[in-house]
């Protein structure tokens, strides 16, 4: 199978759909575009529970996804939040399953790039955000846009988010509430079409 590449998008970025087993190369990515995958740790499934309270009739589609991570190197490291906390990967490490790469296109300079690079690098051995879920869960479940958490916490798409405040990405909720059905509505990323193989995924440390 090949790689699905989706036009530009009005906003200036694109995405390109690897199904299991189909690997990104150099130059399918750049320094500060971040991925749209899945996780299997717990705070992977409480993501994707959370996300169907937001996301329902058309934009069901968009909770396929329950774990971001950003792209920092043109070899294909990420830097990622997961249970253990914030860690340098890479990109290879999901190539068992399915995963999208949204390209940020003419939303980023290369001084942006940098910037969402040096954050991401910053964040590195941050805890997982274990309060930011609960205060995602309260906002959920009762509507007030009241937010809570520690500092030097984060989730996968909260991380992301906030990288991407260095760019000219603008969100509509604060970037500690963002989750990855977020970043796949606001990139308008369209899921893989009904029945594709997910893969294996692979597992992560909790």
């Amino acid at each position: 199978m090949k790689p699905r590449y989706s036009p530009p998008h009005v906003e200036g970025a694109s995405y390109c759909q690897f199904p299991p087993d189909v690997s990104a190369r150099k130059g399918d990515y750049q320094p500060g575009d971040f991925i749209l995958t899945h996780g299997n740790a717990f705070f992977s499934y409480l993501i994707r529970l959370g996300q169907t309270f937001r996301f329902f009739g058309k934009n069901r589609k968009y909770t396929w996804w329950n774990h971001a991570a950003l792209i920092v190197s043109p070899e294909g490291d990420i830097i990622e939040a997961v249970g253990a906390g914030v860690r340098r990967s890479t990109i290879t490490h999901y190539a068992p399953t399915d995963y999208t790469v949204v390209r940020l296109g003419t939303l980023a300079t290369d001084t942006d790039r940098q910037q969402v690079v040096a954050y991401a690098e910053w964040a590195i051995g941050q805890r997982y955000g274990i309060m930011t879920l609960i205060s995602i869960a309260v906002s959920l479940l009762t509507g007030c846009k009241f937010t809570f958490g520690f500092d030097g916490q984060s989730i996968c798409s909260g991380l992301v988010a906030r990288a991407l405040e260095r760019t000219s990405v603008i969100f509509d909720r604060s970037p500690s509430h963002i989750m990855p059905a977020d970043l796949a509505k606001y990139f308008t990323v369209e899921r893989p079409k009904r029945g594709a193989s997910r893969g294996r995924i692979p597992r992560r440390q909790d």
